[in-house]
């Protein structure tokens, strides 16, 4: 809660797969712990790559979270599950709905700390709901780069690959993976097979 006005706040870390996003989240997440705050972590239901109530890094690192559904009315389940918590993170927010929106908002108007993640591009390198309408009301955004698994450049997008080959633009646009599915790309390197 800011200490002059008494509100809460939300902030995004956003960017493209392996950029360290979950990971910047659990540090803020620690430093809250150590400043004896009371913390609520959420996760959509349909990731389940680092346990079916764990939220994880690529690198290793977890904490325990509450599973919501990620779709529709389910997600105030995030709001109705608290029980006085300063803080709540919502990992992964690209797997949710646009209801995602107005709970961290009244998260927010609660006074509470509201931290999200999740990537902000499809891999076609279209904007990813619901994160551009988090970052628009978002009280600070950070924006994290991976590094180009072609050229080594920063890289902003993620490339999805079907047995090695760019995926074709007419994919779904939610497949859950990690690494044997997708690399981070710079916009030079990122393709999408078309036609």
């Amino acid at each position: 809660m800011h200490a002059i006005t008494n509100s809460g706040w939300i902030e995004v870390v956003t960017g493209s797969m392996f950029s360290g996003k979950t990971e910047e989240i659990l540090r803020r997440l620690r430093r809250a712990e150590i400043a004896g705050q009371e913390i609520a972590v959420f996760k959509p239901a349909v990731d389940d790559r680092y346990g079916d109530t764990s939220v994880g890094s690529h690198v290793g690192r977890q904490w325990e979270a509450d599973v919501v559904p990620s779709e529709g009315e389910g997600v105030w389940q995030i709001r109705e599950g608290l029980n006085g918590e300063d803080v709540v993170a919502v990992d992964e927010a690209n797997f949710f709905g646009r209801e995602l929106v107005d709970v961290c908002q009244q998260l927010a108007d609660d006074g509470r700390r509201v931290l999200v993640s999740g990537i902000d591009q499809t891999y076609r390198g279209e904007p990813f709901e619901p994160l551009p309408q988090l970052m628009a009301v978002a009280e600070y955004v950070d924006k994290l780069q991976a590094i180009c698994s072609v050229c080594g450049e920063p890289a902003t997008r993620n490339q999805r690959l079907v047995e090695g080959e760019p995926a074709h633009a007419d994919e779904p646009t939610i497949v859950v993976g990690a690494d044997e599915s997708y690399e981070a790309r710079c916009r030079n390197c990122h393709s999408v097979r078309r036609g």
